[in-house]
């Protein structure tokens, strides 16, 4: 296993980076990665206070931050965070749509949430981003989907459903992008674990849900976010710079499962 003490494989001096959803999790180490690698970040989420924990700890590479609370279920909010990020960061390079709203439920909150922030958020987010990405000469668009689009849920059918919409926008705004020279594509972790996360949270408050899904990662263990975070660099990167309209799943074999 992999971590962010080690020196970054890819150099973004120069780049401006977006991370809407970029508090917490797999966001916050996709915006410490890029950080790291050199990259000016800006990050958006709800809550203040860990918005202001993580740009700290983004400052702390020696780099531009802007950070600023954002819901990312409201239109014109995502139109006001994405005009102050551009206008801090002196312009966008790589947009990171990484917020979900959990809908797991079916019922119609869970269906509203994750169509309005998993999927709504970064259609609006891309809207919103396109000028600034059409001048940038290394543009490109990452989503944060789910192995979970791969294959029927019971447990969690709107999520799964949302990220499998997700995929296929990714796919169509591939294409449509390629004129501008904007490469987009997803990312689809399986199972990640971190402090406070959701499965945290379940191997105490369900230990025996935790060890069942557990044996069905080939890898023995859940992912950590900072796996994911080094994937986003690859995508970002000029090393990549031939690939887009896809989704790359980062799981440790889980989806190969079943």
């Amino acid at each position: 296993m992999t971590s962010l003490s080690t020196s970054p494989p890819f150099d973004f001096h120069g780049y401006r980076v977006v991370v809407a959803g970029g508090s917490k999790g797999i966001g916050r180490s996709m915006a410490l990665a890029f950080a790291a690698a050199g990259a000016a970040v800006s990050i958006c989420a709800r809550g203040q206070a860990a918005l202001d924990e993580t740009a700290a700890a983004i400052a702390q590479c020696g780099v531009t931050v802007h950070r600023q609370s954002c819901d990312l279920g409201d239109a014109a909010a995502i139109d006001a965070y994405i005009a102050r990020a551009a206008q801090s960061l002196g312009g966008i390079d790589v947009l990171i749509n990484n917020a979900s709203g959990y809908g797991f439920d079916d019922t119609e909150e869970g269906w509203a949430a994750g169509f309005n922030i998993d999927l709504m958020a970064a259609v609006r987010a891309s809207r919103a981003a396109l000028p600034h990405l059409q001048r940038s000469p290394q543009a490109s668009i990452l989503h944060t989907s789910s192995i979970a689009a791969f294959h029927p849920s019971v447990r969690s059918a709107p999520y799964a459903a949302v990220k499998a919409a997700l995929n296929q926008y990714t796919t169509s705004q591939a294409m449509d992008l390629a004129r501008d020279r904007i490469r987009v594509n997803a990312i689809a972790p399986g199972l990640i674990e971190f402090p406070d996360g959701l499965w945290d949270r379940r191997k105490h408050e369900t230990p025996e849900l935790y060890r069942q899904t557990l044996t069905k990662i080939p890898f023995g263990r859940f992912g950590t976010p900072e796996e994911i975070a080094h994937a986003a660099l690859f995508l970002a990167s000029p090393w990549a710079s031939w690939i887009t309209g896809q989704t790359l799943c980062v799981d440790g074999g889980q989806l190969l499962s079943g």
